[in-house]
């Protein structure tokens, strides 16, 4: 715990009791709220609200984290959450010094890996059946696609039936819930009548002239076609390997993607399939305690009997009693894609499944319930319990776990621990939107980790994610990563100021503050920024408002350096640099033991490249000196095509062939800065540019295109002469100024048409007399020239889009 100040003084103490001692004046201490009084605030889903934290022992904190259920590849909002909960588990670890032991757990069986591992088999066997082929594949597809269909109105009538009743009943939380549903399916609606016009298309494809037409007809079509395998012939599918090495795949990917994003791994990682033996166990315990029931071959836990205990349900989510406020949907989720018998074989309809009978195509163990597998919830109750014990400080995941998955964990947890409180503090990462919707597999419209990582680095999607609040939703979008970029080049540039001003020998010069009330105000501003930040982490680990510190005082010593005259206080400088890089260690954005930066050879001004500063500081001398003196040449208007030239090798050493060893040159009014870096960033770095000023290019060549057609249209238009504008086979005759004057079936122009016909021939006659001044009389030259502009410009724009 630490504590501050108010700014005032206690009364004295020592004045009798201290002997010869003088009066001492403690400091007095802020009382006003817990984050004055250095407590760490958590917000904590049990309660809806900040609690100051505690943990059960000492300062010994036992951290369980839901890891992913590992049927598919990850996907940025997964990275949201372990992203946050690594941030979170780093600052209490590195700043608050917890003594923190840190568990996830894969869930490696469940009913999205049966149906996922079952449907990519039948698909593989579908391939390798040479019986099936082109024709054949697509009267399945054509088939498959039909159910798919029905299938979705289903559905969707099913949703708008489900909306009425609530709207008739007057009953808004399941109206919000369905209406939720309905968008939902709407857009899986949208994305299955993409799917089809891709399947009709290629289906009316020739297997003759296209030799990959049936490979990329199963592609396309995979989706509505494993479906219907499934249907027909999952139950077939019983081999364990199928659903083993499934989730061995997605589980190994899983990691490697954590690594990517630099995610500590856990002090302790478990797996489902390991615990079966202590899931049976787990949940005889239950049975014997006559909180759970055995039904049909599965075990249920029965609420009714759980709160006539004493215990309490939905804490997480709270709904009536007894669960009487679960809807239908949320009793779908909690069951899963393969529910067991429905409501048939429960007690309670909000009764959960501990244990599942496994139906045929479903991986069985045998217990003394008969063959089954676990249910979706026991899993992470048997193995927490197991490495962290019957009491847990902190258990994490994201949101849409909140219920039934969390809430069920918890009730599971306590009827066989017997206790009130399995978990004391629960954290649930926001949802993470794209495009106004959360980002789901289900609704394909999400983001693999892999693929966000070929466009932004780790740092980068670590920054996003600490310019928002962890509990709270937040949208992915070219917006909030530019935003991440944006900040990420301030930190690099403020470091390479700093950088730049140690590497000189401060100390033969006046080492004092020598800007007066600038140097007190950059002072007081790296004060203020250490103490927000740390208040920002001790309130619920806000690492939005501690990152705008930092970016705060960045901003401070940026307009310092940028003073005029400016003798800058480096040591106060590097301090700051220090302090930020500190922080952002601990946040995981900067790896690597430099004193202050990004690393890549910045930060320790003490090392050296055996001697390579040297040769850089050479090099950078002598361009500077060709550099000025070529400058001074221009002021005087000597050889300036030679000393443009001269400019141009400068700048393109700059720009071109220093970065690919490493090196960034800045010029400044006082003089070339120069920096290491990494030359793979630097390369992208500029890579990025040298896009950004191809688009700007493009942009501007197109707007050019644009103008220059309009100009050659308005040529064409002017140049026909104004007596001859209505000569056409639309009228038979006209006046001496070309007006018509007679239609060509012999009725007159009526007088409103001509006196139109009389304003088009004078507005024509102006339009043609100026391009006659214009051309000098020669307005096929003027148009051969305009029309010789949008030739050449298309021309560039081809070679640009090449």
């Amino acid at each position: 715990m630490s504590l501050s100040g108010t700014g005032n003084f206690c009364q004295p103490i020592c004045e009798d009791s201290c002997g010869n001692r003088h009066p001492w004046y403690p400091p007095e201490i802020a009382t006003t709220d817990p984050i004055a009084r250095g407590q760490l605030l958590l917000r904590n889903t049990l309660t809806g609200k900040k609690e100051p934290f505690v943990p059960m022992q000492a300062r010994h904190v036992r951290w369980y984290t839901c890891g992913p259920t590992v049927y598919d590849s990850s996907h940025v909002g997964h990275a949201r959450t372990y992203l946050s909960f690594d941030i979170m588990r780093r600052v209490m670890t590195d700043y608050f010094h917890y003594n923190v032991l840190y568990q996830i757990n894969t869930t490696d069986i469940d009913d999205k890996i049966i149906l996922r591992a079952r449907q990519n088999e039948l698909i593989r066997l579908l391939e390798l059946d040479t019986s099936v082929d082109f024709d054949k594949l697509v009267v399945l597809a054509k088939e498959a696609l039909g159910e798919a269909k029905a299938k979705s109105d289903q559905k969707k009538e099913e949703i708008a039936k489900a909306i009425e009743e609530a709207t008739q009943n007057k009953d808004s939380r399941a109206k919000t819930e369905q209406e939720g549903l309905m968008e939902q399916h709407l857009v899986k609606r949208k994305n299955l009548d993409g799917d089809e016009a891709k399947i009709m298309e290629l289906c009316g494809s020739s297997s003759s002239a296209n030799k990959d037409a049936r490979a990329k007809l199963l592609v396309a079509a995979k989706s509505v076609i494993a479906e219907k395998l499934d249907r027909e012939k999952g139950h077939l599918i019983t081999d364990h390997s199928v659903f083993n090495a499934h989730a061995r795949q997605y589980e190994r990917e899983f990691m490697e993607d954590m690594t990517a994003l630099g995610i500590r791994e856990p002090d302790v990682l478990t797996r489902v399939t390991e615990y079966v033996p202590q899931i049976i166990a787990f949940v005889e315990t239950i049975i014997e305690k006559g909180l759970a029931y055995k039904s049909n071959g599965s075990v249920y836990l029965s609420l009714d009997s759980f709160q006539a205990a004493g215990h309490n349900y939905r804490k997480l989510n709270p709904a009536g009693p007894g669960g009487a406020a679960t809807s239908a949907a949320e009793m779908a989720e909690g069951e899963g894609a393969l529910g067991g018998g429905g409501t048939s074989e429960k007690r309670n309809p909000s009764d959960f499944a501990l244990w599942k009978a496994s139906k045929p195509g479903e991986p069985a163990w045998e217990s003394p319930f008969g063959p089954g597998r676990p249910g979706w919830h026991i899993e992470c109750s048997v193995v927490a319990g197991d490495i962290l014990g019957e009491r847990i400080d902190i258990h994490s995941g994201g949101e849409d776990l909140k219920f039934p998955h969390h809430d069920n964990e918890l009730a599971q947890s306590e009827a066989c621990f017997g206790c009130n409180q399995w978990v004391n503090y629960f954290t649930h990462t926001g949802h993470l939107h794209i495009q106004g919707l959360k980002m789901s597999k289900s609704l394909k419209n999400f983001i693999t980790i892999r693929q966000a990582l070929e466009h932004n680095t780790a740092r980068q999607l670590r920054i996003m994610f600490l310019l928002q609040a962890w509990d709270q939703p937040m949208n992915y979008s070219d917006q909030t990563i530019d935003d991440a970029r944006s900040k990420e080049a301030a930190f690099k540039s403020f470091f390479r100021e700093v950088e730049a001003l140690v590497r000189d020998d401060y100390l033969a010069q006046e080492v004092g503050w020598r800007m007066a009330d600038h140097d007190h105000k950059l002072a007081d501003a790296y004060l203020a920024a250490r103490q927000t930040v740390h208040e920002s982490l001790l309130d619920n680990f806000n690492t939005k408002d501690a990152m705008s510190a930092l970016l705060k005082v960045i901003n401070e010593a940026n307009t310092y350096l940028r003073l005029p005259q400016v003798r800058p206080s480096v040591l106060l400088l590097r301090a700051i640099a220090t302090y930020v890089t500190q922080i952002l260690k601990i946040f995981g954005v900067i790896d690597g033991e430099d004193e202050f930066g990004f690393g890549s050879g910045g930060g320790d001004a003490n090392a050296t490249s055996s001697g390579g500063e040297q040769y850089i500081e050479t090099l950078v001398s002598f361009r500077e000196s060709i550099r000025n003196a070529a400058l001074e040449a221009a002021k005087g208007g000597d050889s300036k095509a030679a000393i443009q030239s001269v400019l141009q090798i400068c700048d393109a050493l700059r720009d071109e062939v220093l970065p690919k060893v490493g090196v960034r040159l800045e010029d400044r009014p006082t003089g070339t800065m120069w920096n290491l870096e990494d030359p793979e960033v630097m390369a992208k770095e500029l890579a990025e540019k040298a896009a950004k000023e191809k688009e700007a290019q493009i942009s501007k060549l197109e707007k050019q295109l644009i103008a220059r057609e309009k100009e050659c249209e308005k040529i064409k238009n002017s140049m026909v002469k104004p007596e001859e504008m209505f000569r056409t086979n639309e009228f038979k005759e006209w006046d001496e100024s070309g007006v018509p004057t007679t239609l060509a079936n012999g009725d007159p122009v009526s007088g409103g048409q001509m006196k139109k016909k009389k304003k088009a021939i004078i507005k024509q006659s102006k339009a043609f007399k100026d391009l006659m001044e214009k051309s000098g009389n020669n307005p096929q030259e003027l148009l051969s020239a305009a029309q010789k502009d949008v030739d050449g410009i298309k021309e560039k724009l081809s070679s640009l889009s090449l």
